[in-house]
């Protein structure tokens, strides 16, 4: 790391990385046929599944996986978080001035959440902060930089307004850093790991079959339920 430092300088490069990501994938989508579009979205689709297969199940205990999902669930059920989240989505769809983008929605709720869930955006803003170490966010920005290039030129761009997601996901972890940092034990961010990957499971799941829809927003609740399981 360079000696230059501010606490939040990893989330920036990650919301930098993530526009100019989403705009390549804009502009480039443009020149892709339909077919090919779905194809893109199909690999998309089976990239973040086993993206989320990939050590979910590890040594992962059968009673925090229920109670996570289902209270987690419930609570999310309760306070519509997959309603807010399309309601910010139509909000910033006429923000700016894409009101005739149909998929404008969807495809930032699917965007949002594939950047947003997972222990690297958790681990790396509070890093940002107490450690001043922000390398965690700038390999997440590469990550999600490519993740949403694909994304964008199949979906639309929607996915490029994720950035804004996680942006006030992760500035939030950040800012109250000193707070939560107690609670990340190594259990913690074990649980939080497995439940997070079977939440980007079911986004995959949606992506590939978006007739069996999943409200992952509202199981989000499950993350902090994974976080203070003992």
């Amino acid at each position: 790391m360079t000696e230059f430092h501010f606490a939040g300088i990893g989330t920036l490069i990650n919301v930098v990385g993530i526009f100019i990501g989403g705009l390549i994938g804009l502009f480039g989508g443009k020149f892709l046929t339909a077919k090919i579009q779905k194809t893109l979205q199909d690999a998309c689709a089976l990239a973040v599944i086993f993206l989320g297969v990939d050590g979910a199940l590890k040594n992962l205990d059968t009673m925090l996986l229920i109670a996570s999902l289902i209270g987690g669930g419930l609570i999310g059920e309760i306070i519509d978080i997959d309603g807010k989240f399309e309601r910010f989505g139509i909000w910033l769809r006429n923000r700016s001035g894409n009101d005739g983008d149909t998929k404008f929605v969807d495809a930032f709720v699917t965007a949002s959440l594939t950047v947003c869930i997972g222990a690297m955006a958790v681990i790396g803003a509070i890093n940002d902060r107490l450690l001043n170490d922000a390398t965690i966010l700038i390999a997440k920005a590469a990550l999600d930089s490519i993740i949403i290039l694909v994304m964008t030129a199949s979906l639309g761009k929607g996915c490029i307004f994720s950035c804004v997601s996680v942006g006030i996901f992760q500035g939030a972890i950040t800012f109250c850093a000193g707070f939560l940092e107690p609670f990340m034990t190594e259990i913690a961010l074990a649980n939080l790991s497995s439940i997070g990957k079977i939440l980007i499971f079911a986004v995959g799941v949606n992506l590939l079959l978006p007739s069996k829809k999943i409200s992952v927003a509202n199981f989000l609740p499950a993350l902090i339920i994974a976080c203070l399981w003992r």
